[in-house]
């Protein structure tokens, strides 16, 4: 099974919690998920993992670079698989739907600026937070 390859890849021990909600990950949609709503799932499902085990198991996922970690102002902390590819996100500051995109014109100007004060970008995060517009 994958999931318990990439969990030893992580060097992490192969565990029932660890397995089950690292495949709820996998399959998820939409792919930003609290630690809330992983639970639930879980309960729903008939799993008997508690909220704490879930939390626990998230910040080792983060430490071992298999998830990442999103606080969008005003709202929860929420996970999504690393996938390896870079992109950015947008908020509905209305309803709170995450959306991703990547736009390599927005990548190029960054790295451009960056430059132009003598910098180069190790890392970055850009976050619109937006809203529907009215017709």
């Amino acid at each position: 099974m994958e999931s318990q390859q990439d969990l030893r890849d992580a060097g992490l021990k192969v565990t029932l919690p660890r397995l089950r909600i690292l495949q709820l990950l996998e399959s998820a949609t939409p792919r930003h998920r609290t630690a809330e709503d992983i639970y639930r799932s879980l309960l729903d499902s008939g799993e008997e993992i508690g909220l704490a085990t879930v939390y626990r198991v998230l910040t080792q996922f983060e430490a071992a670079g298999l998830v990442l970690k999103h606080n969008f102002e005003g709202g929860q902390a929420v996970y999504e698989l690393d996938r390896g590819e870079h992109h950015d996100h947008m908020v509905d500051v209305d309803t709170g739907k995450v959306i991703e995109f990547h736009n390599e014109k927005i990548e190029r100007l960054q790295h451009e600026i960056a430059a132009e004060h003598g910098y180069v970008i190790e890392d970055h995060v850009l976050v619109l937070y937006v809203r529907k517009k009215k017709d």
